[in-house]
C-alpha cells in the first residue's frame, strides 16, 4: 500500500460486512456512474494524500473490519441546497485485520503506519472475533 494517509469511518446501522455491502448496493448509496459512495459535511483538506491510493477503513461494532479505495471526491448537493463531500469508492471491501476503535464523529484521518494490515487470502470470510476477546488481545498488544 503506497499511500500515506486514510481515512477512517464508522459504519452506523451495520452489524457485520455484509450488512455494509448489502447497504452499499442500494441506489441510495451509490453515485451516478454506480459506484458505492458514502457523503460526508466535510470535504477532506488532506484531499491529494488520499487520492494517492488512499482507502477508507470502516469502523463496525466498535472494531475496524475493511477497507475501501478511494476512488474520488465529488461535490454533492443536497435537497437543502447543502454542498457536501461525496467520497466514491472502489465497489471491493478489503477485510483486514479486526482492530478494537474507539466511537467518534464524523470521519478521522488514519496514517498508513498506523493502519490494520489486509487478511491474508483464504481469511477474508472468517468470523470476527468477539468484542470482548478482541478488545483483551488489543489491550495486551495481540491485536
Amino acid at each position: 500500500m503506497s499511500a500515506k494517509l486514510h481515512l477512517q469511518k464508522l459504519s452506523v446501522g451495520t452489524n457485520d460486512v455484509s450488512d455494509l455491502a448489502a447497504w452499499q448496493d442500494t441506489k441510495r448509496a451509490q453515485a451516478p456512474d454506480g459506484l458505492p459512495r458514502h457523503v460526508t459535511r466535510m470535504w477532506p483538506k488532506r484531499e491529494a494524500e488520499l487520492l494517492g491510493g488512499g482507502s477508507i477503513y470502516w469502523v463496525v461494532k466498535g472494531s475496524l473490519l475493511c477497507r475501501q479505495r478511494i476512488d474520488r471526491l465529488d461535490e454533492y448537493i443536497g435537497s437543502d441546497g447543502i454542498r457536501r463531500c461525496a467520497i466514491v469508492l472502489d465497489p471491493e471491501l478489503i477485510r483486514v485485520v479486526p482492530t478494537i476503535k474507539r466511537p467518534f464523529q464524523g470521519w478521522r484521518y488514519l496514517k498508513s503506519e498506523d493502519a490494520p494490515m489486509d487478511l491474508p487470502k483464504g481469511r477474508e470470510e472468517e468470523e470476527a472475533l468477539p468484542e470482548s476477546l478482541s478488545a483483551a488481545l488489543a489491550e495486551i498488544g495481540i491485536f
